[in-house]
């Protein structure tokens, strides 16, 4: 399908690509008997395999917990439904009159699940290689950010967020001390020429993530 030309995989099989699009308000209008439901179940599994064989490879000073903590920080709807609307997917989703009434082209929720479902096809059409190649395209970036600090709360997105709502956008000054083994980053966040925010971290990013951290209750 042209439209999901940036999800960068061509299926062989239109009749899975069209399943995976197929929410169960259009099924039900239209008497299908499915819905993009058992491929999203299928998609879920591939994608936490995917993250977590990228995590035991890539991150071997992380344990257990910690994995599973990054894990479960992107493979969420929250990054789903951002990763979807970057691949500009909601406009391929098949809607029933209601849900596209009631705005369900831009609910994370669909969003999420549609990601998964295309994730299980893409599984199915072509097997895990094409399935990890897009993951890995995706995720990396947000997978790295969280890593650097697993179980904290992503303070840096979520400001940048509430920050683009009122058309203000974060400003990151970095300092170092230490010797090279044992390194104290300093991050200084600025909106607007003002310090709003000062953290300090063993890395550049978790520096940020602290001075995000001091800013936020000031933009609730």
């Amino acid at each position: 399908m042209s439209q999901l030309a940036e999800l960068g995989y061509d299926f062989d099989s239109e009749g899975l690509v069209a399943l995976a699009l197929t929410h169960r308000s259009y099924a039900a209008e239209h008497g299908l008997d499915v819905s993009y439901e058992r491929l999203e179940f299928l998609g879920d599994a591939v994608l936490q395999l995917i993250v977590t064989r990228y995590l035991y490879d890539k991150y071997d000073q992380l344990a257990e917990g910690e994995m599973a903590k990054v894990r479960a920080a992107v493979v969420n709807q929250k990054t789903l439904a951002t990763i979807a609307r970057k691949l500009q997917i909601g406009d391929s989703i098949l809607l029933g009159q209601g849900e596209e009434t009631s705005g369900g082209r831009n609910k994370d929720s669909i969003l999420a699940d549609v990601v998964e479902s295309l994730l299980g096809a893409i599984y199915l059409d072509g097997g895990y290689g094409p399935a990890e190649d897009l993951v890995l395209r995706h995720w990396i970036p947000v997978i790295e950010e969280r890593a650097s600090a697993p179980g904290q709360r992503d303070y840096k997105t979520r400001l940048q967020e509430i920050l683009a709502q009122q058309g203000l956008a974060p400003r990151y000054e970095l300092s170092e001390s230490g010797p090279d083994h044992a390194k104290l980053f300093e991050a200084e966040l600025w909106v607007e020429g003002t310090v709003v925010g000062r953290g300090r971290g063993s890395s550049k990013k978790r520096a940020e993530q602290a001075a995000a951290a001091d800013a936020a209750e000031r933009y609730q």
